[in-house]
């Protein structure tokens, strides 16, 4: 049986593919007459790909040299070429970006949500080879462009790299060359913004006292309570905290209290929060008994080799806290948080009496490869060093209220200075006073 309108359909689609086919190959061949001219025009004194033996971008100064704010970003652009080329214009650009990124989604099936924002610190070009309307012609051999520019005198945030965002700091070389694709080179580097602990906020001691009733349904199983104090708020990585406290267990059954350094990355775009928890260092203390007390007199807990805190951003914040917590029985943890500000500018030597660890340091970069030099002890997952607020709160997706106004609009930095102690610091007390009491003065209480 035939059926004539088919016949028909598949001749007009047999025609119609070979006259694809022919214009497929009719453009073919242009594309070829085109390659054919730009080789012509290559071998007749143009550039070619295979001009460019070298093109690089060095920085001057070491490898893992970090930057601050008022200082010079300097370097040369190597070019080194097989034959005389031609190049219209050749261009360096120095930029900083902070950058907020995540998706998300209400659903299944729905639509994702793309959350951006970004702020540019700054932005300086310099011409190594100016466009002026005509080509230059390069001769073969080695060409050094050198190139510098300031960075601002403003506060620039320091190098960070996060899940949700991330602040960077680039140099970005530009070939322009007649029938030939951009060249381009692009090369980071490190910058740092100081974060002095020597001043009055950073060395005030920090202190705090809680309690929490442990019951179970109508039982009361009695009251917890921690103190804790530490000697000032600021510190820089490797410098151990020493942790005062005092655990008064009232229940008839047995605490065990832990203290952690956490870290909260709070990243923020159109108005929206997304922050990543993390803890960096644990300490376990013993445990203590029913209805006893457990005193820490100086319990030392060391900084790992992380970033300083970020507080001056505007849509990136890096926040660090220290908790003393206790597991009540029968009832969510009772946690005491101290705040905590990870400079880089170390403790002047005897720079205060209130300091129970002061010594002469050495500043290296090597937190920035995250080399730890010791192997500790693994700390813990957050959601077992969080209430169970905190934790239906983080898993409900509801960031807690901020502390301060995230909208600031000064910005500031994030990455720090590991400190080695080179040797034990003597002590900040003598045991003749310098200064005396007048006899017929009552002798103060040490204690107090």
């Amino acid at each position: 049986m035939r059926f004539p309108g088919w016949t028909a359909s598949m001749k007009l689609n047999s025609r119609r593919f070979r006259k694809r086919v022919s214009d497929c190959f009719k453009w073919r061949r242009v594309d070829w007459l085109t390659s054919d001219r730009m080789d012509q025009e290559n071998s007749t004194g143009g550039m070619s790909l295979s001009s460019i033996k070298t093109f690089t971008l060095e920085l001057d100064g070491p490898a893992d040299a970090a930057f601050t704010v008022g200082e010079v970003v300097s370097g040369q652009v190597i070019l080194e070429l097989s034959k005389d080329t031609r190049v219209q214009s050749m261009k360096v650009q120095g930029r900083g970006v902070a950058t907020a990124h995540w998706l998300e989604n209400r659903g299944m099936n729905s639509v994702y949500n793309d959350y951006t924002s970004k702020v540019t610190y700054f932005r300086k070009r310099q011409n190594l080879i100016r466009d002026n309307g005509e080509l230059t012609v390069l001769p073969a051999g080695r060409h050094e462009f050198p190139f510098s520019f300031q960075l601002p005198e403003e506060t620039l945030v320091t190098s960070f790299e996060g899940k949700h965002g991330s602040i960077r700091y680039w140099v970005k070389v530009k070939l322009h060359r007649p029938w030939c694709p951009v060249r381009k080179i692009k090369k980071e580097f490190t910058v740092i913004e100081p974060i002095d602990i020597n001043t009055p906020s950073l060395l005030a001691p920090q202190a705090g006292t809680k309690d929490k009733l442990a019951r179970t349904w109508y039982r009361n199983f009695g009251q917890v309570s921690v103190t804790a104090k530490i000697d000032r708020k600021g510190y820089t990585p490797g410098e151990v905290i020493p942790v005062f406290a005092e655990f008064d267990n009232a229940t008839s059954r047995s605490i065990v209290p832990k203290a952690f350094i956490t870290q909260t990355q709070t990243f923020i775009a159109r108005g929206t929060m997304k922050q990543k928890r993390s803890v960096v260092a644990t300490l376990c203390g013993d445990v203590v008994s029913a209805r006893t007390r457990e005193t820490w007199h100086g319990r030392a807990i060391k900084i790992p080799p992380v970033g300083p805190s970020i507080q001056q951003c505007r849509i990136i914040k890096v926040e660090y806290m220290l908790k003393v917590c206790v597991d009540v029985p029968g009832t969510s943890k009772l946690c005491l948080e101290l705040p905590l500000v990870i400079g880089t500018i170390p403790l002047h030597p005897f720079g205060s009496r209130t300091s129970s660890i002061s010594s002469h340091y050495s500043v290296n970069l090597e937190w920035l490869r995250m080399a730890i030099p010791e192997q500790p002890e693994p700390p813990p997952e957050y959601s077992s060093v969080v209430t169970e607020e905190e934790a239906e709160q983080q898993n409900n997706g509801i960031a807690p209220p901020p502390a301060e106004d995230l909208s600031g609009i000064m910005e500031r930095p994030l990455m720090a200075f590991l400190q080695e102690f080179r040797f034990r610091p003597p002590p900040v007390y003598s045991e003749i006073d310098p200064n005396p009491q007048p006899p017929h003065m009552r002798p103060r209480c040490m204690t107090c």
